[in-house]
């Protein structure tokens, strides 16, 4: 099942947590030899691959509060631990673990930090 979404920016999407969307790649349509697989094939693979778009902000760290030492600055702000995908990465992940949603007719993939696998950077992959 997909949830659809009415937005038409994809700039308002802000991620929660440890978690990062991914636009799919196009699934293989044929094997190494040319034969064609049926559809079947292709939703029951567990590993897929697609491209970050957008990273969640990292795992919370919980702020710790001294009041013993009065010359510490206390700050109630939330400090996170960055996850490791960035923007423009190719992500191989476990599909089993995201969520589909649609947004402009087009397919993406939540999936939490734990779910990819390994990732590909490579700064001349959109060139």
């Amino acid at each position: 099942m997909t949830l659809e979404i009415e937005e038409h920016n994809l700039d308002k999407f802000i991620l929660v947590g440890d978690r990062v969307l991914i636009k799919p790649k196009s699934p293989q349509d044929r094997t190494k030899t040319g034969l064609y697989l049926p559809p079947g094939v292709q939703e029951n693979e567990k590993i897929y691959s697609g491209f970050v778009l957008k990273v969640g902000p990292g795992y919370p760290i919980p702020a710790i509060n001294e009041i013993d030492e009065p010359w510490k600055n206390k700050s109630d702000e939330v400090k996170y631990v960055p996850l490791q995908p960035k923007e423009g990465d190719l992500a191989i992940y476990m599909q089993k673990s995201g969520w589909e949603i649609e947004f402009n007719k087009e397919k993406y993939v939540i999936v939490p930090h734990s779910a990819i696998l390994m990732l590909i950077r490579d700064e001349d992959l959109f060139k």
